[in-house]
């Protein structure tokens, strides 16, 4: 199977990314940033324990994700792989991913760093939040989850790095230029 991670700051483009690459592969897009704003649309239980994190910038807990996780790679079996998009954010979650994905004798093959400068990440951010009505998109909230990803996500670098899967991107060029990066990578993995 083919199991990709996106990896990066807040607004470096993992999303957008990771359009081009389900169209190109035709894998099963799991963006737990999807799923959570969903439950909050639809103000279920999950999502109104969500909501109190998101718009405070902070992650939703290790063991809620996780549990969100397990249930979308069990109802979406039937595809050839996965992109994580905005999962893992923790050392625990990126573990525990590694695991599930073993008892489906599977692993992730590849994850991908897109990296941007942080005055460009405040900038793509705020406009999303404009033409978007983001309301996590604000600059105090941003500045928040900027701070955690670099506290919290950032140590997930030195563990895919260990493994040999960690591909460095520049993630501001333009968009046609980092998903031709990451084609390249993908084309000559073997797994």
């Amino acid at each position: 199977m083919l199991n990709i991670v996106i990896f990066g700051a807040p607004g470096s483009g993992k999303g957008t990314q990771s359009e081009l690459i389900i169209s190109k592969y035709g894998l099963y897009h799991i963006s737990t940033g999807d799923i959570l704003r969903t439950e909050m649309k639809n103000q279920t239980e999950l999502g109104k324990i969500a909501e109190d994190y998101i718009k405070n910038g902070r992650l939703i807990p290790d063991d809620l994700i996780i549990s969100i996780l397990s249930n979308v790679l069990e109802e979406n079996s039937q595809f050839k792989g996965y992109i994580f998009d905005g999962f893992p954010r923790t050392l625990v979650q990126g573990e525990t991913l590694d695991q599930l994905l073993r008892e489906k004798n599977t692993s992730v093959v590849a994850v991908f760093n897109l990296q941007v400068e942080e005055e460009e990440l405040i900038t793509r951010l705020l406009k999303r939040g404009n033409d978007q009505q983001r309301t996590d998109d604000n600059l105090e909230v941003i500045q928040n989850r900027l701070k955690v990803y670099h506290t919290q996500t950032e140590p997930l670098k030195k563990y895919y790095r260990k493994k040999g899967k960690l591909f460095t991107i520049k993630g501001g060029n333009s968009i046609d230029d980092v998903f031709e990066q990451i084609t390249d990578v993908i084309d000559h993995l073997s797994f």
